[in-house]
């Protein structure tokens, strides 16, 4: 077995010990039998709590993290960048602020919030393709531009923590990052909405492939370069809505997740995007449990977890980038 499938087996096996461990773990205890046992036969109290606040934080925090692993695969197969990624360029930003601003407006639409989310990234996507064109795309100008994007759309998404109203209060805590409190409701929009652009992506793998050529290469084999990049683009945007519409602006994940998954199963986007999903998958579900059960009844966001990592890793990433593209 080489290193690749190590590596699958290896993931796959790590996700499935912590999401038993993350259900088990808490307030409530108990064994791994027990709620094997207590699921199927619907009698035990506490598997039943377990159940219907444990669970569906455990799959939505899985779904976010594949979501956001995989769009930042697609982000740095379209741009030839490996900064890009939807926290850092602002797409997760623009998804959270037009989540908040429409969900306010529209409490009642929740199922939609992903959409709302979609047309939020899509604009700041949008944004900093236009802005940082310049006689062609320099991947260092997406970069500073996607930077000031974000802080923009942050400020704006941060402005609804001062309306003072309950309204404003309650929108903001229904995209935090802390996954407490998801329900089954949850469950159904992100897998709905995820499952839609995970399976997308595994269409465009090829297209990924031969984008990694050089453009005038890749419209030799028939690839239609801006049709592409557009498609692949707009997936990308659709699974960072959804995994910031429904858990919260959650940075570095599709920076972190693509870099390691390259360097254990290679640059075969279609080997390289079901791994991603694995590893995102697991990472945010770590994170998760991690800041739920270290200082608890305290809890610590999975995004706060997220930004002391991916802090480090995002210099190192830009240390080494000039090497990598020569830009």
């Amino acid at each position: 077995m080489n290193k690749k499938w190590i590596s699958i087996v290896t993931v796959i096996i790590l996700l499935v010990v912590v999401a038993f461990v993350s259900a088990t773990t808490g307030s409530i205890k108990v064994s791994s039998i027990e709620l094997v046992q207590g699921l199927i036969s619907g009698t035990n109290k506490s598997v039943n709590i377990i159940k219907d606040l444990r669970l569906p934080r455990i799959i939505v925090s899985m779904f976010v993290g594949a979501a956001l692993a995989v769009s930042g695969v697609l982000l740095q197969a379209v741009m030839r960048n490996p900064l890009a990624d939807a926290g850092v360029i602002g797409i997760s930003s623009g998804a959270g602020f037009i989540s908040l601003l429409f969900v306010s407006i529209f409490p009642t639409l929740f199922f939609w919030l992903p959409v709302f989310g979609f047309l939020g990234g899509a604009f700041a996507c949008f944004l900093v393709y236009s802005l940082s064109w310049n006689s062609g795309l320099s991947p260092l100008r997406i970069i500073l531009v996607g930077i000031a994007i974000n802080a923009t759309f942050t400020g704006l998404g941060q402005s609804f923590n001062y309306r003072g109203s309950y309204a404003a209060g309650s929108v903001n805590q229904a995209t935090t990052s802390i996954f407490t409190m998801k329900t089954w409701n949850d469950v159904e929009v992100m897998v709905v909405y995820g499952s839609i652009g995970l399976i997308l992506s595994l269409l465009l793998c090829s297209w990924c492939n031969m984008l990694s050529l050089q453009d005038k290469s890749a419209r030799n084999l028939g690839l239609n370069v801006t049709k592409a990049r557009l498609l692949i683009s707009i997936v990308a945007v659709l699974l960072s809505a959804v995994a910031t519409a429904i858990g919260g602006l959650i940075a570095f994940v599709g920076l972190l997740v693509p870099h390691i998954a390259r360097m254990l199963v290679g640059s075969d986007h279609k080997v390289l995007i079901p791994f991603s999903a694995l590893a995102g998958a697991l990472l945010i579900l770590t994170a998760d449990t991690l800041g739920r059960t270290i200082l608890a009844p305290t809890e610590i966001p999975a995004s706060i977890i997220m930004t002391v990592i991916g802090g480090p890793f995002l210099i190192f990433m830009l240390r080494r980038s000039g090497r990598i593209h020569g830009n």
